[in-house]
């Protein structure tokens, strides 16, 4: 059961969380179906930078903004079983910001680089989240994300462009040690974590045999709004390194 009070408190106090089977394997089969459907037979037809390929040009690094292009997602980020875990640790009323995947594919999944997401979405407050569902088992070898507990407590650090496709910022500096230790996350396949936009993480390429796909939604409190200063530096980084 789930124990939404420790949950708050966690999230409050590590600015991330770990659900276990948070997902049942039939729908965790059911997701993997469709996201298989949809790059084969929907992808083309959506615009270009509706994903994001690694560096061999073919293997799809990223989809982007599957609430719009997808109705099968749009409808998944509104079920209740996920917006009752959301909900209060945004503190009331959701809006959903995007849903989209990271597949680490296996041999040429990229790393991710160090950063924090409000780089990307920009909001003032930063009263945004991102629920991380494992559709493939994520292990120490296959590039697990690894947080910084309690980095979001840091106020938004010093940026860099990255030049890295779908990633186009990072820190300008890594972890430091008086940050903290940095902790992965293994999950199976259904179990989730939720982080804060200002945690820090960061993932390593994956060159194993095996994928890490995972499907993320990504809500922020209706009372937010965009940060004009860091809205200027997110376009100016994705005109160098656009995501597709």
């Amino acid at each position: 059961m789930l124990n939404e009070e420790q949950l708050l408190a966690d999230y409050r106090r590590d600015g991330f969380v770990c659900l276990r089977s948070f997902l049942s394997p039939a729908k965790v089969q059911e997701i993997q179906n469709e996201i298989d459907r949809y790059v084969r037979d929907d992808l083309l037809s959506r615009p270009e930078d509706a994903c994001t390929r690694e560096a061999d040009g073919q293997t799809v690094r990223n989809l982007w903004r599957l609430e719009r292009y997808s109705d099968y997602f749009r409808r998944m980020a509104q079920e209740e079983s996920l917006l009752k875990v959301v909900a209060p640790l945004l503190g009331g009323e959701l809006v959903l910001l995007g849903v989209e995947t990271f597949n680490k594919p296996a041999r040429v999944g990229s790393g991710v680089p160090w950063h924090q997401d409000n780089a990307y979405f920009c909001q003032s407050p930063p009263d945004v989240l991102t629920l991380w569902i494992a559709i493939d088992a994520v292990t120490a070898e296959n590039g697990p994300v690894r947080f910084i507990p309690g980095s979001h407590q840091l106020g938004m650090l010093p940026t860099v462009m990255s030049g890295v496709r779908g990633n186009s910022i990072g820190l300008a500096q890594p972890p430091s040690a008086e940050m903290g230790q940095e902790v992965p996350t293994l999950l199976a396949p259904g179990d989730a974590t939720i982080h804060h936009c200002q945690t820090v993480h960061a993932s390593s390429p994956n060159t194993t045999d095996n994928s890490r796909l995972a499907l993320l939604f990504v809500f922020r409190s209706a009372k937010t709004e965009t940060d004009s200063s860091l809205k200027s530096s997110y376009v100016e980084a994705v005109a160098v390194t656009p995501p597709a």
